[in-house]
């Protein structure tokens, strides 16, 4: 039988809104969601540049790096990527934590794992659907994923053997298909740069 831990959370003097203050901004945690290849990434690294330009402190989480260090045993079951998430999101937590404005770049294929986000970091968090055809993820294509999951090289796979529920109300809307690449970066700086900024 486990013994029972007996966990109390340590409080600091410093909170998130001295540092905010010490930042210049408030915190924020944006979170990029969509099928693979259809340019989360990318959406996130050019928006993080402009951000960063203008002196905010920013940091970005990218999904398959994260899997390539602290979640490097995790598997692609449902529970293993629900599990993924889960620890992102408390690294998310005490990432903005410290004042800064993060980018998550992660696919988040269902509801209630953006609901969760969604209630653990308040109103920090910045909902981005990154909203691309299959079609044209498939064609873009870049790791030759689509066509592995299409031969069955790979199980659980988003949008082909495992669904992607389309987010219910996010707070940025990006139609990659309408909107260009400049577009889609000035749209979401658009919604971001008056959150983070403080009151005088």
């Amino acid at each position: 039988m486990n013994e029972k831990l007996h966990i109390v959370e340590h409080s600091y003097k410093i909170t998130r809104i001295d540092r905010e203050r010490a930042n210049g901004h408030k915190a924020a945690c944006i979170w990029f969601t969509g099928l693979s290849g259809s340019g989360k990434s990318t959406l996130a690294c050019l928006v993080e540049q402009q951000l960063f330009d203008a002196g905010v402190k920013t940091y970005t989480l990218d999904g398959d790096n994260i899997r390539n260090g602290l979640n490097k045993g995790l598997t692609f079951t449902e529970a293993d990527r629900a599990e993924n998430l889960r620890r992102t999101g408390e690294v998310a937590k005490l990432i903005c934590d410290s004042g800064a404005v993060l980018l998550a770049t992660f696919i988040t294929p269902f509801e209630r794992e953006r609901r969760f986000l969604r209630e653990l970091l308040g109103e920090m968090f910045i909902e981005v659907f990154v909203d691309t055809p299959i079609e044209v993820c498939e064609q873009r294509d870049v790791k030759g994923l689509y066509k592995k999951a299409r031969n069955g090289e790979i199980s659980n796979f988003t949008g082909i053997t495992s669904p992607f529920e389309y987010p219910i109300s996010p707070e940025i809307h990006i139609r990659t298909t309408s909107h260009t690449l400049e577009q889609s970066v000035n749209l979401i700086l658009a919604n971001v740069l008056p959150k983070i900024k403080l009151a005088n």
